[in-house]
């Protein structure tokens, strides 16, 4: 695109109110006879400033640098200039001032975005998935003092060194009160978020190019667990005297009979118990991490602990005497220590429980497996039943290696000869 407008940059000096003997270095733009001025917070002795070049007299070391300074600064505003001018923009000396101070509406900065999509994402995103986000604009915020000695970056710096800067700071960051570190897959969750915040300033048109470009995600697939039936018969089994005891391990099981999550039980209210058209009842909810209706038959099982706990709850609409998550994991370890089974329990474990053990080792379909959980797409069923395909694989690995010690027992014995 070609233009008619004249540019030009000049060093200048004023003289200090304070101190007559020196000068304040100030740069002048001009654009068709417009001008905008602003200091560069340096200063010079009035002898040392040359009047005809605009330049530091180079008669000692640091006159020089001062020299090699202005001449960076000439070099920026000539490429504000060059920016503007590329991004077909009616440049004025004004524009370019404001361009090279960034503080015209295109320099937008990493931490304006974050907060722009953290203000605006309040009724998109539900209180938790909120949370984190806020939990990764903390990380940004400390990585950014403590690496980068500032509060804010412009995107122009965002790339895909900081981004695996920023990943390794994560990965080494030791947090107070004896918290462990964030776990690999903790970490990619929070480049993750940061990567759709990116994405969302590439819609806006905030940012040009895609810093994540030759970033990938490392999620560690871990290893999902659940009860077998011989350890849900041991925890059905097992009453305890500590009523805290007692509650979790009723919600627990309540869980492994429905699927709900934590905290779908949690929000779970009388109204959304109704009678079906076979006559049973059902439970009639939402799901709130996806949105997805659910429709979930009561199981006998699951019916008996809602009838234990119909009259305990008189003041809440709540159906459940439902723990803090936090409170539910530590408990659901004592629990599961005192039955005996000896695998890492958390609440998401019964879930996990309603997919495998009750449902699909029970001939349930994965289709109508999937609708009870609120799946929005099979492939997430699936991995359940590749577990279960695991699990059997591995029982009869297990059968082999005893028939091959059995064989290999027979074929060491002794063997006797009769006349």
């Amino acid at each position: 695109m070609r233009t008619n407008s004249t540019l030009g940059v000049i060093f200048f000096t004023r003289k200090k109110r304070n101190n007559p003997e020196k000068l304040d270095i100030y740069v002048r733009i001009t654009v068709n006879k417009q001008r905008a001025e602003f200091s560069i917070k340096r200063d010079i002795a009035v002898f040392n400033w040359d009047i005809f070049r605009c330049r530091a007299k180079e008669t000692d070391q640091n006159l020089i640098l001062l020299n090699t300074y202005l001449d960076d600064v000439y070099a920026e505003v000539l490429n504000a200039h060059k920016q503007l001018h590329s991004e077909r923009k009616v440049i004025t000396a004004k524009a370019i001032k404001l361009r090279y101070f960034g503080e015209d509406e295109q320099r937008m900065t990493l931490m304006k975005d974050v907060e722009y999509h953290n203000q605006n994402s309040n009724d998109e995103l539900r209180s938790g998935t909120l949370k984190n986000y806020f939990s990764t604009e903390k990380y940004l915020r400390q990585f950014l003092r403590e690496k980068h000695k500032t509060d804010d970056i412009y995107f122009i710096q965002l790339n895909y060194r900081f981004i695996v800067n920023f990943e390794n700071y994560i990965r080494t960051f030791k947090p107070k009160k004896r918290r462990r570190t964030c776990t690999n897959n903790g970490v990619m969750k929070h480049l993750s978020r940061l990567m759709k915040i990116t994405n969302m300033a590439i819609r806006m048109e905030w940012l040009d190019k895609d810093p994540f470009k030759n970033y990938k995600l490392r999620f560690v697939k871990n290893e999902r667990y659940y009860l077998t039936e011989r350890e849900l018969d041991l925890l059905e089994g097992t009453s305890f005297m500590t009523r805290g005891l007692q509650i979790v391990k009723d919600i627990f099981l309540f869980s492994c009979y429905t699927g709900l999550s934590y905290i779908d039980i949690k929000e779970l209210n009388p109204n959304q118990i109704l009678v079906g058209i076979d006559g049973n009842k059902w439970i009639h909810t939402q799901r709130i991490k996806t949105n997805e209706q659910l429709k979930i038959p009561l199981l006998p099982k699951a019916k008996k602990i809602l009838e234990k706990y119909k009259n305990e709850i008189v003041a809440s609409d709540k159906l459940l005497p439902v723990y803090s998550n936090q409170k539910m994991n530590k408990i659901l370890k004592e629990i599961a220590k005192a039955c005996g089974i000896h695998k890492n329990i958390t609440f998401h474990v019964a879930r996990h429980t309603f997919a495998t053990t009750v449902t699909l080792s029970n001939g349930v379909p994965i289709e109508t497996v999937s609708k009870l959980l609120g799946h929005t797409k099979l492939t997430t069923t699936q991995i359940y039943a590749r577990v279960l395909q695991k699990k059997v694989g591995e029982d009869m690995q297990n059968l082999m290696n005893l028939f091959e010690a059995k064989e290999k027992q027979r074929s060491e014995a002794p063997k006797s000869y009769h006349n």
